[in-house]
């Protein structure tokens, strides 16, 4: 028994290096928190499920200023400004108080300045908003994960997966939650199930990232596997 649970403690070790750089590189992709110059809000906005046509639709403002205060932290947040991106979401909320979506991004952009506590503040009001929004519960995840609080970033990330149940950034982060938690079996069905989406979906960067944790797995369950 001694000798498995040191197995178990080396294998959460191995992981606990690597898993918060991969949250930060492969489940952002609905969300913004990558390297600046390789993710758009604006791109990004459009791709949540087509969310933001369905915000603006409902609001009845003018969009074309939120389209344009979106753009601007969108240049901002590329620029390494998390700041100025913030400011200028913060002046899309006050224009717009009911836009979930900006009240999203803000938790996004927050996140990278690793203010967790107002980050998870505008994830929950996105939420308010907007009951069934996976990708801020996937946000909130990100952050209680940021600060190794595995139990709670799981509990937001079943959240987020009970809306879409093939939400592949949320599935490859609840993997890599459950890994922390010694919980490889079921890691490794969520991110086999990853795997296939992002396959189907044909975003290959996304498929290399999560072979790369798999293999990552199988190296820490045998280090002679190269």
């Amino acid at each position: 028994m001694k000798v498995k649970r040191k197995s178990k403690s080396a294998f959460v070790q191995s992981f606990s290096g690597m898993t918060l750089s991969i949250i930060t590189v492969i489940s952002l992709s609905p969300l913004v928190l990558a390297v600046p110059g390789q993710v758009s809000l604006h791109s990004l906005e459009q791709s949540a499920h087509r969310q933001p046509q369905k915000i603006a639709q409902s609001s009845g403002t003018d969009t074309s200023e939120r389209s344009q205060l979106l753009q601007q932290a969108n240049a901002l947040y590329n620029q390494g400004d998390f700041k100025g991106a913030e400011e200028n979401l913060r002046k899309l909320i006050k224009k717009f108080p009911e836009d979930a979506f900006g009240h999203f991004q803000l938790g996004n952009t927050l996140f990278q300045q690793k203010k967790s506590e107002e980050a998870i503040t505008a994830y929950k009001e996105a939420i308010r908003l907007k009951p069934k929004y996976a990708l801020a519960y996937n946000g909130m995840g990100m952050v209680y994960a940021s600060q190794s609080s595995w139990e709670e970033a799981i509990t937001e990330y079943k959240k987020a997966l009970e809306i879409n149940p093939n939400y592949a950034e949320a599935l490859t982060n609840f993997a890599l939650a459950l890994l922390q938690t010694n919980k490889k079996d079921e890691a490794l069905a969520s991110l086999e199930k990853a795997l296939k989406i992002f396959k189907e979906q044909n975003r290959n960067e996304k498929v290399n990232q999560v072979e790369r944790i798999l293999r990552e797995i199988k190296t820490a369950d045998d280090p002679s596997v190269s």
